[in-house]
């Protein structure tokens, strides 16, 4: 048997003003996403904005569904109408940020497994790593280089 070892390196920041002018914008954008969430059943509210090569920023909120499954979170909603509405356009990052209306969310929220297995795709098919940036409703930012450090091992359609 032998052991390896998987290391990721991030960013923490301190506050959303401690990033760039330029990643804040696009937390901003997130920050306006999540306040039209539709989470009547969970109260947690996620926006993401996703940052296109050509400048353009695509919004998306996490959309619930009284059949659970039916609904849809923040990060697809954003990263899918990017790429429905400017195929072939490289993405560039993404930011997620969370709420509730039951607790202060202080915590950075990351993206479920679906909603990575989504996103790798896109860093996949672009050969080029997508930043993402999450945060919470409050507090410390983390920042990732690169989609697969947040999902190392990544199915692909080199397994297919």
């Amino acid at each position: 048997m032998e052991k390896h070892q998987i290391i990721i390196d991030y960013s923490v920041y301190p506050d959303l003003n401690s990033l760039l002018a330029s990643d804040q914008e696009l937390m901003n954008h997130a920050v306006e996403a999540r306040r039209n969430a539709y989470a009547p059943y969970s109260n947690f509210h996620v926006g993401a904005a996703v940052l296109l090569e050509n400048g353009a920023i695509v919004i998306g909120n996490n959309q619930e569904n009284a059949s659970y499954p039916s609904g849809l979170c923040a990060e697809r909603v954003a990263i899918f109408q990017a790429g429905a509405k400017y195929s072939g356009i490289q993405i560039k990052a993404v930011a997620i940020t969370a709420t509730s209306k039951n607790y202060i969310v202080k915590e950075p929220a990351a993206p479920c497994g679906n909603c990575r297995q989504a996103m790798i795709e896109y860093e996949q098919k672009q050969k080029q790593p997508i930043r993402i940036l999450l945060m919470g409703e409050e507090g410390k930012i983390i920042e990732f280089n690169s989609l697969i450090d947040i999902l190392p091992l990544a199915f692909n359609n080199s397994f297919l």
